[in-house]
């Protein structure tokens, strides 16, 4: 399996254009972050997990010509507003996109991109076929996705298991029927927006705890917004098992 961090970052906490803060005047590529996105190779098939604000850039970075299913945690702007870029991939793959997604994500989509669903399309819009999922393990392309149900303050978001990949962003609370799943897992990605406490994220210090707690052998943190400090600063304060993630790391696993 291969693991491509396309986005590490969040909308929260953006500074302002013009900012001067060490963070944004940072010389290493390690601070410069697009919103949060995976991509999963696996199987011989290649899964994007939300599509950032930020998706097409991501793809032409990557230089990604083909995607099987795109799965989406919640429906907040900052983890689906590049759906629209899909079309590429139509345009490409001559075939509509499929996207897997809780009916409270559909309804998002619905409202946010009601011009796909029109019954009179305008010729080049997005082609999407939409599946439906539940806090329950289902299969794409023969690959197993298991749903690990966390809250994102009062809104429920999905992290995904597969294989001993599991990815999590938008949280700040895990129940203990929901950890079990997580259990065992060789690589953990977890949310963890910035030092200070925040309503619906966790903390830099909430997500280390979370990750001793369950034990993976790797985690990597995620969702960080430009106020978590410098990269290498942050990085040198944790324990070698707890890794910063960046834009473009890729794992093997």
């Amino acid at each position: 399996m291969k693991i491509t961090f396309l986005g590490t970052g969040t909308s929260q906490g953006v500074p302002v254009i013009g900012c001067m803060c060490r963070v944004c005047n940072s010389l290493n590529p390690k601070d410069k972050r697009l919103r949060s996105s995976v991509m999963i190779e696996t199987d011989g098939k290649r899964f994007v997990i939300d599509t950032s604000p930020d998706f097409r850039q991501q793809m032409l970075r990557e230089r990604v010509d083909r995607i099987d299913a795109v799965i989406y945690t919640h429906d907040h702007r900052d983890h689906v507003a590049g759906l629209d870029d899909i079309r590429a991939f139509n345009f490409i793959m001559k075939k509509s996109m499929d996207l897997y997604a809780s009916e409270q994500v559909q309804k998002g989509i619905h409202d946010q991109f009601n011009y796909i669903f029109k019954e009179k399309k305008y010729p080049g819009i997005p082609e999407i076929t939409l599946h439906t999922i539940e806090n329950k393990p289902f299969i794409i392309e023969g690959v197993e996705f298991i749903p690990i149900l966390v809250k994102h303050m009062h809104l429920s978001v999905f992290g995904f298991r597969v294989g001993n990949f599991t990815y999590i962003t938008d949280a700040n609370f895990i129940s203990e029927e929901e950890k079990k799943k997580i259990y065992g897992s060789e690589i953990l990605v977890l949310n963890a927006l910035r030092k200070e406490t925040h309503l619906s994220h966790f903390t830099l210090d909430e997500a280390v705890a979370l990750i001793n707690e369950l034990k993976p052998k790797t985690a990597y943190l995620i969702h960080m917004s430009h106020q978590i400090g410098l990269h290498e600063e942050v990085q040198e304060d944790l324990l070698e098992n707890i890794k910063l993630a960046f834009d473009g790391l890729h794992l093997l696993l």
